[in-house]
């Protein structure tokens, strides 16, 4: 099969002198679109599914633009992943062939892809007490064989991701999509399920204040779900781009605020929250603050500080990006009591009442025109367009992308 093979030497990119650093990043890449030995059944329960459209998560794209920020030598995700790999987990694909134990799909159904690699998936008997609850992406077994090392597919050397003409699943992984769901609605599940698991887990008061950083795809999740199951929230979005700030507007936002200049943004939040501001250097900090909960989905320097300054004191951080280790101005953590606490992914969530599954109270919602996600994917490419693809995520400001996902149909 071919696929985007990540881990390898690159083939030669001509990048102009004025091109975005991400775009320059790209140009070095080790990933290229070869052509490998087809997954096979990783074990006899599994399956094959044929992807239909495979959107590039935020973590893909930092992987692929090496865009990590200040990592520590000494990050221990590295003993959780296995290389080469083939990236891409938020896929929406077609069954089309069976291992000789597998169970509960049928060939020609349509799904969306749960790619934790818990204990189910491989083979585990004794689920961990974290599958066990239904916190799959806390699974204490990620490096048990006989699959290779990987959280999730994509990750792993064995368990291939969507980036490719097929890609191996465990029935348990697998979500039928309602036949009146089209495949670009389905394939933005797993973005809406990441923002669910954040939001449910640390759901903001009652007729509270929250702020979004970051209007890229779990932002405008989070929005949309926020503005569906809390109504009586007032919630703000820090947007980047003019595509990502339109995109708030439509999915309800009370307030959309420029990401700089910040010592600006710290004052409008302010002003639209209650919080009052003192100080005159670069960055004053709002105390008391009036906002409840920040949802941050960037993890950079400038996100962290602007969420201590504007947080009421006890109010909470949300650690919902990916970005890598960066030294930041902490000091009201401590002097408001704030929580810093971390949000990975998802699993069983509970929603009105219901738990179920994340992915599967996506398709529902969507279903029943609870939520509508649809403008957020704004570009499709073809595998062999893959630099393109992620070209329009290096410079967003010029290309208006949100979502950007491989089309394989």
């Amino acid at each position: 099969m071919r696929a985007l093979l990540f881990g390898v030497a690159g083939g030669p990119d001509d990048v102009p002198a004025d091109a975005p650093p991400l775009r320059t990043a790209l140009a070095a890449t080790p990933m290229a679109l070869v052509t490998i030995d087809d997954p096979g059944f990783l074990r006899p329960d599994w399956v094959l599914v044929r992807p239909r459209l495979t959107g590039i998560c935020g973590s893909d794209a930092k992987q692929v633009f090496m865009d990590w920020g200040e990592m520590s030598p000494d990050n221990p995700m590295v003993d959780f992943t296995s290389f080469p790999h083939v990236l891409g987990h938020e896929v929406v694909a077609d069954v089309v062939a069976l291992g000789p134990e597998a169970d509960g799909v049928e060939i020609g159904d349509r799904v969306v892809v749960d790619p934790w690699l818990g204990c189910v998936p491989r083979g585990i008997r004794e689920l961990c007490p974290a599958c066990a609850s239904g916190d799959n992406s806390l699974c204490w077994n990620f490096r048990v064989g006989p699959i290779a090392p990987g959280i999730h597919s994509g990750t792993s050397a064995d368990a291939s991701g969507g980036f490719a003409e097929l890609m191996p699943a465990h029935p348990s992984m697998l979500h039928p999509v309602p036949s009146t769901l089209t495949d670009e609605e389905a394939v933005l599940a797993d973005p809406f399920a990441v923002s669910l698991h954040s939001v449910t887990r640390h759901p903001p008061p009652v007729d509270g204040r929250v702020l979004i950083y970051g209007a890229g795809a779990l932002g405008s999740s989070a929005a949309a779900i926020l503005r569906t199951l809390f109504p009586s929230v007032e919630v703000g979005v820090v947007a980047r781009f003019d595509a990502q700030a339109a995109l708030a507007r439509q999915l309800g936002a009370h307030r959309v605020f420029a990401h700089e200049p910040v010592h600006t943004l710290i004052e409008e939040v302010a002003e639209w929250s209650g919080g009052v501001l003192h100080g005159d250097h670069e960055l004053p900090m709002a105390y008391p603050g009036g906002v409840d909960v920040v949802y941050d989905t960037i993890s950079r320097k400038a996100s962290l500080e602007v969420a201590c300054r504007v947080l009421k004191a006890r109010g909470t951080i949300v650690k919902a990006g990916v970005h890598g280790t960066t030294p930041w101005e902490w000091t009201p953590l401590y002097f408001k009591e704030l929580s810093w606490v971390g949000s990975n992914a998802f699993g069983i969530e509970e929603v009105d009442g219901e738990r179920r599954h994340a992915i599967d109270h996506y398709l529902g919602m969507a279903n029943e025109g609870r939520i509508d996600l649809s403008a957020m994917l704004t570009h499709t490419r073809s595998l062999d367009q893959w630099r393109d693809a992620f070209s329009l995520l290096a410079d967003q400001g010029m290309s208006g992308a949100i979502k950007v996902a491989f089309d394989q149909r």
